[in-house]
């Protein structure tokens, strides 16, 4: 990993960051206290943590192409709760009703996820990874969407649909490359080079949404 990768790394994380205090400040206040702002702490949470982590253990950890270590795996599984923790967070806000049953879709998905990897079961790995992760990437593409349309929230709440878009497709990617397969022109050396600044675009992108969503 070299030095750009880092500094981008840690802009990420500070915005991470960042955007857990905002939400926290929203927690206080009983006009925007949402059950909602947890799920999306959660995965700021983990975007923050996986870049701590990426920076001091370099892209080795992700264990591409199979061959990962018993950290690539549950760097893995731990990196899926970013997209579904957060759209769980979109359910949650905009359909209330339905928050209990995609938290177990989403749950079940992670549990399937992590014992593909663990038992090292390709075969499910193949199946489970990219159904679940798009799943959560067209809940994250399309509840921002069909917010902005009915007035509930701005036109800002489209840089939500924009980063589900950017970490869905690098988790299908990183996915397919994991059991060994590639994704399209998503080649090995291909993700590892824009893979932080996607995740610094996800994470601004996710919380200049949230932020400015409202307004």
């Amino acid at each position: 990993m070299n030095l750009f990768d880092q500094a981008v790394l840690l802009a990420t994380g500070l915005v991470a960051l960042y955007a857990i205090w905002v939400l926290m400040g929203q927690q206080k206040d009983e006009a925007t206290k949402h059950v909602a702002n947890y799920y999306y702490m959660v995965s700021f949470a983990v975007l923050f943590v996986s870049g701590v982590l990426l920076i001091f253990l370099g892209w080795e950890i992700l264990g591409l192409l199979g061959h990962g270590s018993g950290t690539s795996k549950f760097v893995a599984i731990v990196a899926t709760l970013i997209p579904f923790s957060f759209a769980t967070g979109l359910v949650a806000r905009f359909y209330p009703e339905k928050e209990k049953m995609y938290l177990g879709i989403m749950a079940l998905g992670l549990v399937l996820i992590g014992v593909s990897r663990i038992m090292e079961m390709s075969t499910l790995s193949k199946i489970v990874y990219p159904l679940f992760h798009s799943i959560a990437g067209l809940t994250i593409f399309v509840v921002p969407i069909l917010a902005v349309k009915d007035g509930t929230m701005s036109k800002c709440f489209y840089w939500v649909t924009v980063g589900g878009t950017l970490i869905g497709l690098g988790g299908i990617a990183l996915g397919f490359l994991t059991v060994g397969r590639q994704l399209l022109f998503f080649s090995p050396e291909f993700v590892l080079m824009i893979l932080a600044p996607l995740l610094f675009l996800t994470a601004f992108a996710y919380m200049w949404g949230l932020k400015r969503g409202d307004h």
